[in-house]
């Protein structure tokens, strides 16, 4: 039996969860589900520009874990644009923080 996973650090819960190619209605096309965890890993490393160990540690994560996470999202994002699939956020066992803070509420698991 696998242990369950650690409970990651998330600071920002997008508000649009869902993205899909223009002018494609959504029931016509197939999903791809990116956790909340990965797509924190993309913000921390692409859009604010993190190391891998500064984002590990801002996720409370191990460093190959936090890479793991990282190639995974952006393996199903590359899915998402080439095939021209939708992506939904959703789903994850993190706790969502405040920059800097460890606390911030209860755990999220789905």
């Amino acid at each position: 039996m696998p242990r369950p996973p650690k409970i990651r650090r998330v600071e920002h819960i997008p508000e649009i969860t869902y993205f899909k190619p223009q002018g494609v209605p959504l029931r016509n096309l197939e999903k791809i589900v990116i956790s909340f965890e990965e797509m924190e890993a993309v913000r921390l490393k692409d859009k604010e520009g993190l190391d891998q160990q500064e984002g590990a540690e801002r996720m409370g994560v191990s460093r190959p874990t936090f890479q793991r996470i990282l190639i995974s999202a952006r393996a199903k994002i590359a899915e998402a644009l080439t095939q021209g699939k939708a992506i939904r956020i959703e789903g994850g066992t993190f706790q969502v923080t405040r920059k800097g803070r460890r606390g911030g509420g209860p755990p999220w698991k789905t």
